[in-house]
């Protein structure tokens, strides 16, 4: 038991290493790579449930192969949620955020469920037996419960930058903006280092009644890094 229990605090350190060094950012992720990778993980899990029925991965394998998989997704998003905290750290205050019952309060409810949920499923407040299953998978609930807190479905424009998902754009990184639409605003930024960069670009949605403030917020940042922007664009040409 003891072994098994370190083994698993392994794989949640591993997890939690591997989510705080992600080798790609949520904007970078295509509909492809998600609905194959989620074909690939749906496929070898139903290859797993047939083994398991026809007796070929018994319940004493299947149990730790499971709670490894929660230990190791609790861990990963414990990481990624840090990392998500420091970038909101590093932007400093924010300047302005689109503000809505679907994108701001009903997410924070829905992780507030999950937190909730993940603890009664660990058994430790209640009379069912504690098992390591039932820790694992209501551990890795409260770490998705505290992913979705830190993650936002909408942009925040900060104080030194703007956070697009877990991408921190440096103000000296945007290079120009502009009105896609009456409500849907394009902002073009760089992506890279001096020697491999690259311009990306994405659209956000602002009210009308809050044009104004989004306008003098870019205009100010503009102003702000006009010299550092205009030495790195010369730089590159």
């Amino acid at each position: 038991m003891w072994i098994l229990s370190l083994f698993l605090a392994a794989v949640f350190l591993g997890g939690i290493f591997t989510g705080n060094h992600p080798v790609f950012t949520i904007d970078k992720l295509s509909k492809q790579l998600v609905l194959n990778t989620g074909l690939i993980v749906l496929t070898v899990f139903a290859l797993l449930l047939l083994l398991y029925n026809i007796g070929y991965f018994p319940q004493w394998l299947a149990a730790p192969f499971m709670m490894s998989v929660y230990s190791f997704v609790g861990g990963f998003l414990t990481g990624f949620s840090f990392r998500q905290y420091q970038k909101k750290r590093k932007g400093g205050d924010i300047l302005y955020q689109h503000r809505s019952f679907w994108v701001d309060y009903a997410p924070n409810l829905l992780a507030i469920g999950l937190i909730l949920f993940g603890i009664y499923r660990t058994s430790v407040l209640s009379d069912l037996p504690v098992t390591g299953i039932r820790v694992t998978s209501g551990v890795s609930l409260i770490c998705f419960g505290i992913f979705t807190w830190t993650m936002k479905a909408v942009p925040e424009f900060r104080e030194y930058g703007i956070l697009l998902f877990d991408r921190l754009i440096k103000w000296d990184d945007v290079i120009s903006w502009r009105w896609h639409s009456e409500e849907i605003l394009a902002i073009e930024y760089i992506v890279g280092n001096d020697d491999d960069e690259d311009i990306h670009e994405f659209l956000t949605s602002v009210p009308l009644t809050e044009k104004k403030e989004i306008e003098r917020i870019l205009a100010s940042k503009a102003d702000d890094y006009y010299e550092v922007r205009k030495k790195r664009l010369l730089k590159e040409d």
